[in-house]
């Protein structure tokens, strides 16, 4: 199991839970909305169509060779039409910022996100870095150039 180790930003909540799994199946864990103090308390409205960056109130250290993705709540999408404008958003394992979640909300009505509401889930991922190098030619295969909607339909 690998370590990634949380510190609370300057104006963050220590009411605030870490980021945890749900169930002992859970790929994600559970990040909460960290809203800056002059928000706490009314939460804000994102209205159809608006974008906003949400903090959750932590930096992050992610061991080398890892990654933390950012990805959307099935619930949050299904419900109120709430996503993540960069899915899945990369965390990677020498950033030490504060982390933000961009949501978005692609409903009809406006959603109220609160303080500590569960807004994302960070899943660990291993890394694997390439060798990119220049080639003179590529490899043929069956599919070629083909682009988008080239094998079919749906």
């Amino acid at each position: 199991m690998t370590i990634v180790r949380c510190l609370r930003t300057e104006d963050a909540d220590p009411a605030i839970a870490l980021p945890a799994y749900a169930t002992d199946g859970a790929a994600g864990a559970d990040i909460r909305a960290n809203l800056p103090p002059e928000t706490r308390s009314e939460g804000l409205v994102l209205n159809p169509g608006e974008r906003v960056l949400i903090p959750s109130g932590l930096s992050m250290q992610i061991e080398p060779g890892f990654e933390v993705q950012l990805r959307p709540r099935s619930g949050l999408a299904l419900k109120q039409g709430l996503t993540l404008l960069n899915t899945p958003g990369t965390i990677d394992s020498d950033y030490r910022g504060p982390v933000g979640v961009i949501l978005i909300n692609l409903g009809q009505k406006p959603a109220r996100i609160g303080h500590g509401d569960r807004i994302a889930q960070m899943v660990v991922a291993p890394v694997t870095r390439a060798d990119i190098r220049l080639a003179d030619i590529l490899d043929d295969t069956d599919r070629g150039t083909g682009g988008f909607g080239s094998t079919g339909t749906g």
